[in-house]
């Protein structure tokens, strides 16, 4: 289908000022800005004006006398609408409020709550917050299995909101979300989808809808009910999609349903798909042509963010995915020539952040912003040693990935048990790790506590030991009773080892422990966190007693307490490469770049990896002036040092699209 009107008509219709698209595009951006109507994949590469591209795509159909009601604007954050519709409305006049546009979830509700009632949902339904969906979930748990939540490593409704969550947006059965995402619960597996059932029962009943049924009963009313979905269809002549490599299951199928005239524009990149863990599925992009037939595909691969050098490696690494299974493109620069990226390759992770912090000081007398400089990591535990470095140099950083390492609330709680285990009359060590036990409040871990020194005093036991009198335990509230023992005999394991071995066998039994099982229901991602924590041994190695490396764990915690509470503060920036996305930086530092640490040995089991490497594409194109590869050749993270090998993902790469870095052990480069 054509355009409706001639320009010069459809200018003087829709009152939109003549825009000269000409002037204002490159050929790429153009060439897929003026597209005649019908499906649309718009390949964007990294730094190559996508949401320019989208922008002025909106605009155009404004200016050719299409009406800002018969366009759906899809994205995936309310941000990245609300600027779109802006420029739309600096480029055009046109109100923001005159479209549909925002996040598929928003729109979904706005569906819902207009025409819900097709599909049996009254208008009068509520949302669900976070905190209050877990509690819905909790209760009809409850009311199904009485006790279940009071086994430690069984999932807290938190992890368990997040495994039923997760098959419902990949329309996967749970065991297979189980066995691939969160293995430690494959005894509960059978268990799953009777709690799922009276999860939706008991929602249905309170006329509640929480985050994913916005999704899925938007889906479902565009299935079942045809005068609806006939509605949208005609309703929304023009169908565009930001991210569309990012789109679940679920949103794939409802772009489908409403774009089923074919006039959907989708603009995203297959080799930026680094979110499959949230639900994305890379084959809704790379089958859109099949589902969509007649698809005009464009690529925008004209890069204005990095230099040419570092792009002939983000492509080389494109090269390396396997052949059919990605659309090819490649980076074009737009910038003048520089320096090839750096192959940095030191002793250990405690060398790697030195380098990083003396070349971080030349790049300050070069020239350049602190902020403007990432230090960027596969996993939260790759950047202990360099968060360590700058607290000891009080350089200034700040971590748009969560918080730092040894502020983590897991990292603290085993901290905690090291203290109370070390020194026993530490009461808010202990007060921090007993509540961690179920009905077990503050004034409740003061009672222990007391009972215990009591006991202690009166027969000349050491406290640990006393926990384990008939006096102590009658002050543990019954839901506790059960995981009492094992607690203690971790605490008492735990301070054998003080006695007689090193800090760091102090460190692994801990996590051995009751504290190990504990994590495993606690968090949706485990896996992560249990790395973070046996990144501890490897730290507590260091240490020769116990009472050192509490000592260090202390002052560090007290240097790094006092972070910039400004996001736009001149402070280095440390980010793992998935906050990353969207971002970039004149000097990039990807750290920790060994087989197993990136791509992570567990994606590597997993047969993950290609998702590693679009990860890997997505860190290096981060960069525009400098890009820095570092490999730490010995690997400290579980205790003994071991070997590594470089990635793969350099392996694989030509040896001269970079250049290596030598240095020298006086910290020369």
């Amino acid at each position: 289908m054509d355009f409706p009107l001639d320009a010069q008509s459809s200018h003087a219709l829709s009152g939109v000022p003549p825009i000269d698209f000409r002037a204002a595009l490159n050929d790429e951006q153009f060439h897929a800005v003026t597209a005649e109507p019908g499906p649309l994949l718009i390949l964007a590469g990294a730094g190559s004006g996508k949401t320019r591209t989208l922008t002025y795509r909106v605009a155009y159909l404004l200016s050719k006398g299409i009406r800002p009601s018969e366009i759906l604007l899809l994205t995936f954050t309310n941000k990245a609408a609300k600027e779109m519709l802006l420029r739309v409305h600096e480029l055009t006049g046109v109100e923001p409020g005159r479209f549909w546009g925002g996040t598929f979830h928003g729109i979904g509700h706005r569906s819902l709550r207009m025409y819900g009632e097709a599909i049996g949902l009254p208008r009068t339904f509520t949302i669900l917050d976070a905190e209050e969906s877990e509690g819905i979930l909790r209760d009809a748990v409850d009311a199904t299995e009485r006790g279940f939540f009071k086994d430690k490593t069984h999932p807290k409704p938190g992890p368990l909101h997040s495994i039923i969550s997760m098959a419902r947006n990949t329309q996967l059965p749970l065991a297979e979300i189980v066995n691939r995402f969160h293995p430690q619960h494959e005894g509960i597996i059978d268990r799953l989808p009777l709690f799922a059932k009276k999860y939706a029962e008991a929602k249905r009943e309170a006329n509640v809808l929480d985050y994913d049924d916005l999704l899925e009963n938007w889906l479902e009313l565009l299935q079942k009910s045809e005068t609806t979905r006939e509605y949208f269809t005609q309703r929304f002549r023009h169908v565009l999609v930001d991210e569309y490599q990012d789109t679940n299951v679920l949103q794939s199928q409802i772009v489908d349903l409403i774009g089923s005239h074919h006039r959907v524009m989708a603009v995203g990149d297959d080799a930026q798909c680094i979110y499959t863990w949230r639900g994305a599925n890379v084959e809704n992009i790379l089958t859109f042509p099949d589902r969509h037939p007649g698809t005009q595909i464009h690529r925008i691969e004209t890069n204005y963010r990095s230099t040419p050098q570092i792009l002939a490696l983000a492509n080389g690494v494109l090269l390396a995915q396997p052949k059919g299974r990605a659309f090819e493109k490649e980076l074009r620069p737009h910038r003048a020539n520089s320096e090839k990226p750096y192959f940095v390759q030191t002793m250990d992770t405690r060398e790697q952040a030195q380098f990083i912090v003396q070349r971080i000081r030349g790049l300050i007398d070069e020239g350049c912003a602190l902020s403007d400089i990432a230090v960027l990591y596969r996993a939260h535990f790759h950047a202990l040693d360099i968060q360590l470095e700058l607290s000891r140099l009080q350089i200034p950083y700040q971590i748009t990935s969560g918080v730092r390492f040894f502020e983590q609330a897991h990292i603290r709680d085993l901290v905690a048990l090291l203290r109370f285990v070390y020194n026993p009359s530490d009461t808010a060590a202990w007060n921090r790790l007993v509540v961690l036990l179920p009905k077990v409040g503050d004034k409740g871990a003061q009672k222990i506590h007391a009972a215990a020194a009591e006991h202690a005093r009166l027969l000349q036991l050491n406290l640990i030991d006393a926990l384990d009198s008939d006096d102590v335990k009658s002050k543990v509230p019954k839901d506790a009773k059960d995981e009492w023992p094992k607690f203690v005999a971790s605490l008492q394991q735990v301070a054998d080892m003080m006695k007689n071995m090193k800090p760091h066998n102090a460190v692994e039994i801990a996590i051995d422990g009751w504290y190990g099982d504990y994590l495993k229901g606690a968090y949706a991602n485990y896996v992560s966190r249990l790395d973070d924590l046996k990144s501890m041994i490897g730290f507590a190695s260091r240490y020769d007693d116990m009472h050192q490396l509490l000592v260090e764990v202390m002052l560090l915690n007290s240097e790094t307490s006092d972070r910039s509470a400004e996001p736009d503060a001149d402070a280095l920036r440390l980010t793992t490469v998935h906050q990353s996305k969207g971002l970039e930086y004149a000097a990039v530092f990807l750290i920790g770049l060994a087989d197993g640490g990136f791509p992570l040995r567990r994606a590597i089991e997993a047969g993950d990896v290609e998702e590693e490497r679009r990860l890997f594409y997505v860190a290096v194109t981060r960069a525009r002036d400098e890009l820095y590869l570092c490999f730490p050749k010995v690997n400290t993270k579980g205790g003994p040092a071991m070997l590594q090998t470089p990635s793969r993902f350099l392996t694989e790469l030509a040896p001269e699209l970079y250049q290596p870095l030598k240095m020298k052990r006086s910290y020369g480069w």
